[in-house]
């Protein structure tokens, strides 16, 4: 018996959803359909946004830190590919930096909209006519959702503008870097979305919806031990696949026999013919590679705006001033300032204080969309201005023993308002040219979870087209 010829499975992009993606084409293809895969990575690195490197002599993440662990698919990676130790946050209490102090995030939100208004009005986020203009909601007229709406404008139609600005702002912003009144409802709170279309009360949406989005009991957050960048480099070895970094793909074409794509420079390019390619890219480069075989697809791809950010991370001496309680806290873009996000990471996970006891590491998330000019600054303004703001909130600190500042240069897809019908639009475009898949953040949610079922899916679709033939 003659054994079948492997097939050639090119991943272009080694971010955590192409390394899903190859991890997936492995395991998951049939003996009687062996497949071969190659990952080209464009940068001199693996991972995309998970990376750690050293602060302090501590290892800390650059990048995503955290896994949604209510959500499987991260959890199961990490186990499957035997990544290390997942350890639940210690601590997941968080605060608002906002009107001139620290108050306790509200119990009781969903993505910021308050069910518990008496939680909420214990905090004082809000003043008591922002209180009082809550109740509004249940005998306003409905609001229309229609195809889909900003967030901002829905929320602040029923709730009012200040629960938008102090509550929705800095949530949202804590995940998309973007701006509650272009972000869309259908894509960023797709439970209120569904409820809201059958609700008059956006109180009573939310209260649905979350007891829709947390049934499962233990532990919200989790990530490894000793830092979450650690997990694509497991991935890409569990995975078997040959993986190339410094491989820029140029171009892709369409050929009687499956795929051929360009790598390298114009001076030396490479033909790299595969029998299914999975892009695994950005939007902006996704829409290049698709610009001459789908143009209505790459032109909805190129429609996809991202924000830019950095992450100042800085490490404390331990006997210096004690952080508050909790894992950090959230500024609401209205009270300026830039940072948008603080993490104590020593008080977050537990390893940190256990491992380094020496040592306090506070990471400071700094820029939104539009806020480019914010991030001209070089490092060592960035993180002296990320600092200042730092002590404001909490209090005096003694200066740090070392700090790093990392970049994500249009880090962060924006979810616009008619996000899920874009994407459904390129993914039917890309249905029809069979052998070719596309996954990352881009598409359906921005988390690693998220990222690791978008390149879970992109498997089982190039698999589903090599087993017909």
């Amino acid at each position: 018996m003659i054994a079948a010829r492997p097939r050639h499975v090119v991943v272009v992009g080694g971010g955590i959803s192409g390394l899903a993606a190859a991890w997936f084409l492995g395991p998951r293809a049939p003996a009687a359909a062996p497949v071969r895969v190659t990952v080209l990575e464009g940068s001199d690195q693996l991972g995309g946004k998970l990376r750690v490197s050293d602060v302090g002599g501590v290892a800390v993440d650059e990048g995503a830190e955290a896994l949604l662990l209510r959500r499987p698919e991260g959890a199961d990676l990490v186990a499957a590919v035997r990544a290390g130790t997942l350890e639940p946050a210690r601590t997941t209490a968080a605060w608002l930096w906002t009107r001139g102090r620290l108050r306790p995030l509200p119990a009781g939100t969903l993505m910021g909209i308050p069910t518990d208004l008496r939680a909420l009005a214990r905090t004082g986020v809000l003043t008591p006519w922002e209180l009082a203009r809550i109740p509004w909601d249940s005998w306003l007229p409905a609001t229309s959702v229609g195809d889909d709406l900003p967030v901002g404008r829905y929320v602040g139609s029923r709730m009012g503008r200040a629960v938008v600005d102090r509550l929705v702002e800095p949530l949202l912003g804590g995940v998309y870097a973007g701006h509650a009144d272009l972000l869309s409802l259908d894509a960023t709170m797709p439970l209120v979305a569904e409820q809201a279309r059958g609700e008059r009360s956006l109180l009573v949406a939310a209260r649905v919806a979350r007891a829709a989005a947390a049934p499962v009991a233990g532990p919200v957050f989790g990530s490894l031990r000793g830092g979450l960048g650690q997990l694509p480099e497991a991935v890409a070895t569990a995975s078997g696949a040959t993986v190339r970094t410094g491989a820029r793909v140029r171009e892709l074409r369409r050929t009687t026999e499956g795929w051929e794509l360009i790598v390298g420079s114009a001076a030396a390019p490479e033909i790299v013919a595969a029998d299914a390619v999975v892009l695994a890219v950005p939007a902006a480069p996704a829409a290049r590679l698709l610009s001459a075989e789908l143009p209505a697809a790459s032109a909805d791809l190129g429609a996809v705006a991202y924000a830019s950010m950095a992450i100042v991370t800085l490490a404390f001496p331990a006997a210096g001033r004690r952080l508050p309680t909790g894992s950090g806290y959230l500024v609401p873009p209205v009270d300026g300032g830039v940072v948008k996000a603080a993490t104590f990471t020593t008080n977050k996970w537990g390893w940190y204080a256990e491992d380094e006891p020496d040592v306090r590491v506070v990471r400071l998330s700094v820029g939104r969309l539009g806020e480019e000019e914010v991030l001209q600054r070089d490092d060592a303004e960035l993180a002296a201005l990320a600092l200042a703001e730092l002590r404001e909130a909490v209090g005096p600190l003694p200066a740090p023993i070392d700090r790093r500042v990392t970049r994500w240069g249009g880090g962060l897809p924006q979810y616009a308002v008619g996000h899920r019908a874009r994407v459904e639009r390129i993914r039917a475009a890309v249905a029809g040219r069979p052998g070719l898949a596309v996954c990352g953040a881009a598409y359906d949610g921005v988390g690693v979870p998220a990222c690791v079922a978008s390149g879970g899916r992109a498997a089982e679709e190039v698999l589903r087209h090599l087993s017909h033939g």
